[in-house]
């Protein structure tokens, strides 16, 4: 397995764990070749060294499905709950969930009819769920056995009944844990509705089942209420104002606040842009991340639909990512004096040295990338006076040659860290979000959804997984760092200067040394002269 499953999905509730039984509490999980039940369409399954690598839609579906014998295991969960929506939109996925649970208690119904103790076999009635509840206590068959093994049987089927319900509900409570989006969909609301309610007739007794639904049902809400609040909290938000910048000759002034007015410690600002790091990233989801490939594929017929809504966060944090690049470049070109814009370029690149150390390797590239535009590399005469042999190792770690090798390296290091940690600054990993974005991108173009017979292509939608889940891991780690309210509200309200207004804060701090500076400096000021 990719991943192991007691860390990556919500642990069985105690309520449940006696029900259920040792296969959904985390310890001795059947594998994933032994679907309990003989489930129908099993044989569309494919598995290589016990993994399932590729199967039809209408068979992973059912393997997604509990039986009374068989609870999946929960990477396959969320690989699938995950990798899903690519084919087919959670709403119509939920209703064909509903469908096979309906199919599965009418076996269980007919086989204890029969007085058949070797498990569900197909059904040899079609009845609505409603029928089979109401009559779960009547078996025909069974009515000129002695009252005492009529009594059994009757305890028998009434004791799976309740731990097939159980593991239905436990399915439904690890979805809406894991994707609570999928439910914002009024359609998925009413299929889950529908479930939750015949599910419940089964448990008239004691109500243990309809307790755990209550549970799962007011969670899911709470999450959404969440969810809608940051939502309307993101429509607020505007980006950094952005500068004009100086006019001709016309630089702010020296005493003008900047970075170093606000903090002249270069930990104290990793650590808060960490703290803004983890903040944005934290509102990420994993179904966010899977839009990446529902937008790039088009061959799929019933491909999870575009929604702007869910990827406002991967523009939002994206756009923080240049926002930084282009303050760090502000801070650098603004400043009057050679012997400041040193220190202050010298003042970021130990800045992105201490996020290094920490593991936020987003804001370090983010830094690194404001040094490296053309306004601030330009200044060769500030960067004279630079000790760069910081600023070289750091450009080592980001060398984008064989495929940021180098930073592979780093980020495989802060990894293990993370995962041996004995203190929470140890768990910190931030990467570089678009270099993760492109290997999801590049994942996904190399292999193909489908193989030739027709299957899905299940092992891809391992890795894709395996990377998403990896990504989820480190965005939900808290924080350790005191937030200074003073410092985030500059980094993220500090006017930034436009790329027009870097060149010319750059030229006239520093004027240009050869002909395609020189035209373009004369372009610059013909456009600044005529827009005054």
């Amino acid at each position: 397995m990719f991943l192991e499953p007691q860390e990556t999905m919500p642990q069985t509730s105690v309520v449940f764990s006696s029900i259920l039984g040792p296969s959904c509490s985390g310890q001795g999980q059947p594998s994933m070749g032994e679907r309990g039940g003989g489930a129908s369409g099993s044989g569309d399954l494919i598995f290589q060294d016990g993994r399932l690598i590729s199967g039809s839609l209408e068979a992973l579906m059912e393997h997604l499905v509990p039986t009374v014998d068989y609870y999946p295991d929960r990477t396959y969960i969320f690989t699938f709950l995950l990798s899903s929506r690519v084919f087919i939109p959670p709403h119509d996925l939920l209703a064909r969930v509903g469908q096979i649970c309906l199919e599965q208690r009418q076996q269980l119904e007919a086989v204890s009819e029969k007085g058949d103790s070797r498990g569900p076999g197909p059904p040899t009635v079609t009845r609505s769920w409603e029928e089979v509840t109401s009559s779960r206590h009547h078996f025909p068959a069974l009515a000129n056995l002695p009252v005492t093994e009529r009594g059994q049987a009757r305890d028998s089927f009434n004791a799976k009944l309740k731990s097939f319900s159980a593991k239905i509900v436990q399915l439904l409570k690890e979805w809406t844990e894991a994707f609570p989006y999928d439910f914002q969909d009024e359609k998925a609301m009413v299929e889950l509705k529908a479930i939750t309610h015949r599910v419940t007739q089964c448990d008239e007794e004691n109500g243990t089942v309809k307790k755990a639904i209550a549970q799962m049902t007011q969670s899911l809400l709470l999450s959404l209420a969440a969810r809608s609040q940051l939502q309307e909290l993101r429509e607020k938000l505007r980006s950094p104002a952005m500068d004009k910048g100086p006019i001709l000759k016309a630089k702010p002034p020296a005493a003008q606040k900047d970075i170093l007015g606000v903090c002249c410690d270069p930990l104290v600002l990793a650590q808060q842009l960490t703290h803004i790091e983890l903040e944005r990233v934290s509102s990420i989801h994993p179904e966010d991340l899977m839009q990446i490939v529902s937008h790039m594929d088009s061959r799929d017929k019933h491909r999870c639909r575009g929604d702007l809504t869910k990827t406002y966060s991967l523009e939002a944090y994206d756009n923080w990512f240049n926002c930084l690049s282009m303050l760090v470049a502000t801070e650098v070109c603004r400043v009057v004096k050679k012997k400041h814009r040193t220190r202050m370029l010298e003042f970021f690149i130990d800045v992105a040295r201490e996020c290094f150390n920490i593991g936020n390797f987003n804001s370090m590239m983010a830094i690194i990338s404001g040094m490296n535009l053309s306004p601030v590399a330009r200044l060769k005469k500030t960067w004279s006076k630079v000790k760069t042999a910081k600023f070289d190792v750091l450009e080592h770690h980001m060398d984008p040659s064989s495929n940021f090798c180098n930073y592979r390296t780093a980020l495989q290091g802060a990894t293990q860290r993370s995962q041996m940690a004995n203190s929470s600054r140890e768990k910190i990993v931030i990467p570089v979000f678009n270099l993760f974005v492109k290997d999801i991108y590049f994942l996904h173009k190399i292999h193909t959804n489908h193989l030739p017979n027709g299957h899905i292509n299940f092992k891809k939608f391992w890795e894709i997984s395996r990377q998403i889940h990896e990504f989820m891991t480190w965005t939900q780690v808290e924080c350790p760092f005191e937030k200074d309210k003073k410092i985030q509200s500059y980094l993220l309200t500090a006017p930034i200067y436009s790329e027009e207004a870097l060149f010319i804060a750059s030229f006239e701090s520093e004027g240009p040394e050869n002909h395609m500076e020189k035209d373009s400096w004369k372009t610059l000021r013909t456009t600044l002269l005529n827009r005054a």
